[in-house]
Order: structure tokens, then sequence, then C-alpha cells
């Protein structure tokens, strides 16, 4: 690859004191790559609350941007510029807005409904401290039934004040420049940044996406399907499906790549270096 695109990376709270120092070894093991930032996982309704401002906090004591991630559900106007302020005392300045899942057996939403309302909420009482990201779904949020609303609701989200948004992830490049596309129809400008998954365990991936919603291309499943224990066969064709969905990604001008790391170096550095970004 000719031009060097950036790249940011994705992570989970860790649960043990193990997984923490885990964490820290692949945020150093994934500097050599120069990523914009390092984002981190909320849980349903906020479970996982402390748990992922310790791990910003170490990501940002490391010298890294962190870009925290924000639900809304299950939260309060209160709540959120309380965590906010906490994260501004950190020196962190980016955001991924999200309006989340409900936690289980729970139905009370909070006091925002959808991320467009905590984004509008954040820039009326922050004003242009933070940059936002929000979640784009190329292949359309699994709970809405019709793509225009569903282009609707991300235009709205930009409308409220997000500077850009991350995907979904998807294996179907033809779906994320077609949404791109749609998006750009309703005046939406902000840049669309792919997330990218590897195929760190394709059954549970698998599982992942039919519960989301993403097509996993028929080839693809069958091949990897076909490999049945080859565990080495199943990473190196993974690496391949996955190297070749960005290499196109880039040639048709996304203007960076998120890769959903799971607190996991080794494959994404390996799809790196076949890109050529390292």
């Amino acid at each position: 690859m000719s031009a060097r695109v950036p790249v940011s990376f994705e992570f989970f709270p860790p649960n043990t004191p193990v997984g923490v120092e885990k964490l820290k070894t692949v945020v150093q093991d994934l500097a050599v790559l120069q990523p914009e930032y390092f984002s981190v996982t909320y849980g349903a309704g906020g479970s996982t609350r402390e748990k992922t401002f310790a791990a910003v906090k170490d990501i940002a004591a490391s010298g890294f941007d962190a870009a925290p991630h924000l639900s809304c559900v299950g939260s309060t106007r209160e709540g959120i510029a309380e965590i906010l302020a906490g994260y501004r005392e950190l020196g962190i300045h980016r955001l991924v807005a999200l309006r989340g899942d409900l936690p289980s057996g729970t139905a009370v939403a909070g006091e925002f409904r959808y991320a467009a309302e905590l984004i509008r909420f954040i820039r009326e009482t922050q004003g242009s401290d933070w940059h936002i990201e929000v979640a784009a779904y190329p292949e359309y949020h699994p709970e809405e039934r019709y793509a225009k609303r569903d282009l609707q609701h991300f235009a709205d989200k930009v409308a409220a004040g997000a500077n850009s948004a991350i995907t979904q992830f998807f294996f179907n490049p033809d779906a994320y420049f077609h949404y791109v596309d749609e998006v750009r129809k309703l005046g939406v400008t902000v840049p669309i940044v792919p997330g990218i998954m590897p195929f760190h365990n394709y059954g549970r991936i698998a599982q992942i996406a039919a519960r989301d919603g993403v097509e996993v291309p028929r080839w693809v499943a069958l091949k990897m399907e076909g490999y049945m224990d080859d565990a080495a066969s199943i990473r190196a064709f993974g690496i391949d499906v996955v190297t070749s969905l960005c290499e196109r990604l880039i040639a048709g001008g996304a203007p960076s790549i998120h890769f959903y790391a799971l607190n996991q170096s080794a494959l994404v550095l390996d799809i790196c270096k076949r890109l050529q970004l390292v």
C-alpha cells in the first residue's frame, strides 16, 4: 500500500489483575503503529464504568490518546457530567457516544433515549471540548426495520454534534461504500471510519455477526468451517480475508481503519504488516 492511513484500536475493560497487566503490554505492542487513539468499551447500563475508567487512565498514563465509550442507557445528566469531569482531569478529549444496551432484566432506559440526545447534552453543557465519535451501521442497526430510518438516526447524531463515526464490523466492502454514499446524500460530511474485526475466534465472531445482522460471506464461512480444527489454516485464511478487505477500503478512500483488537495484538500486527502500516 502506498498511502499510510491512520489506525485506532478498541479494547474492553479487563476483569482481572492479570488482564490489566496484559492490556498494558498490548498497548505497548500496538504503539509501533502510532495509533490515533485506543478506545475502551462500556458495559450495558454502565456496568463496567469503574473498569473502563481504570483502563482509560492506564492508557493515558502511558502517553497515548484514549477514547472511552459512553452509553446513555441507564444514565442521568448528573451522572454523565460526573463521568466527563473525571475524564477531563485525565486530559481525555475524545469520546465514543453510544445509546448502548440495556442490562439483562432491565427496562429503564434512563434520561437519554438515543445517542443524539446524549451528544446534544454534552455539546450544550460542555461546548466543543470533546471530539465525539458515534456508531454507524453499514448493514443497518439490527433493531431497525427500515434502512431510511436508520440513516436518519445517524444523520441526527451528526447534527447533534458528532465529529466522526466508527462502523459496526463488516466483511462486505460494498456495504460500507454504499452506506457512505447514502449518508452523504443526507448532507453528512464527517469521516466514517470502517470498524474491522480480525478473525480472533471464527465461531464466536460468526455468533456475534448473526446476532447483530452482519453478513459473513458464504465463501468465507464454508472455507472456515472446512478447516475444522486446523488453527493455523484458520488464522492464515482469516488474515488473508481481513487484509484484502482493508486494501479495498483504503483504495476506496476510507479515512482510517479502526480495529476491534479484543485485547490482543499479534493478529492485528500481522494484518498491519501486510498492509505496510508498520
